[in-house]
């Protein structure tokens, strides 16, 4: 079972700066981790591979530091690492990154299933998964939160929403975005990180993968960043007591008075 998990170092701080003219983040001197949500992705792949055996392989883009996002995830347990990273690659969107993505993969060759996090904890849109899926034009199954049985040609997940979970079977490959309730990741172990620490790390440049130039980083991306802005606090509300019946024709008599009824 060849198994690659698509991993994104995130800022370990909530003073997070935007660049006022490029619309994107200020990473530079901030403290990183690996996404946390990607943990509960490793954590699957490697406890698919214990039980079918194969091959993890994590990759992420980003830039150079980003590769001690991957060495934690080789202290973890994975088998190897791949870093793409390039200027070219500077500003993409969500669109843009899976696309970067998706070409990394279809570079490295053979695999059988693709797992990402849910969604990352900076930008919280949960689209780079199912981008990877569609550009590579195989089945996707998001918010897993259980591997119910894997072969060689199927996998069959539950996968949660608000009112419950229903069971999915897809075929191989495909893409798996996994949700916090899948597992609890382990921790890197003494032998682990020592082979982390040795790992050799290989880099891909957009020359290396099978990608349009053109459709790369901030001029391949469909969306921009216009306007942030912090929102003002709300002004402190009014809280009804008593009986039920009568905060109800409370709220209704002040609803009518603002008008919204």
């Amino acid at each position: 079972m060849e198994i690659i998990v698509c991993i994104k170092q995130v800022p370990d701080t909530t003073e997070v700066k935007i660049d006022p003219e490029k619309g994107t983040l200020i990473r530079e001197g901030v403290p990183s981790i690996v996404n946390p949500f990607d943990e509960y992705a490793v954590e699957a792949a490697l406890r698919i591979k214990e039980e079918m055996g194969g091959k993890v392989t994590v990759i992420t883009m980003g830039p150079p530091q980003a590769v001690e996002a991957l060495r934690k995830c080789i202290a973890m347990g994975a088998d190897d690492a791949v870093l793409i990273s390039d200027r070219a690659f500077a500003g993409s969107d969500t669109w843009a990154t899976s696309y970067t993505l998706a070409g990394a993969i279809k570079t490295l060759g053979r695999f059988d299933l693709i797992l990402c996090g849910k969604q990352a904890i900076d930008g919280d849109t949960a689209q780079v998964g199912p981008g990877i899926a569609e550009h590579l034009g195989i089945s996707q199954v998001t918010y897993v939160q259980r591997v119910v049985s894997v072969s060689d040609k199927a996998i069959q997940v539950e996968r949660s929403f608000e009112a419950g979970y229903e069971v999915i079977e897809t075929p191989l490959p495909a893409v798996l975005t996994i949700d916090k309730a899948a597992n609890v990741p382990r921790l890197p172990s003494m032998m682990g990180t020592m082979k982390a620490l040795r790992k050799e790390i290989r880099t891909l440049t957009s020359g290396d993968i099978d990608v349009r130039p053109e459709l790369l980083g901030m001029e391949g991306s469909p969306t921009r960043v216009k306007r942030t802005f912090t929102p003002q606090p709300r002004k402190g509300g009014r809280m009804l007591q008593g009986e039920m019946e009568d905060m109800l024709k409370e709220l209704v008599q002040i609803l009518r008075e603002e008008k919204i009824v």
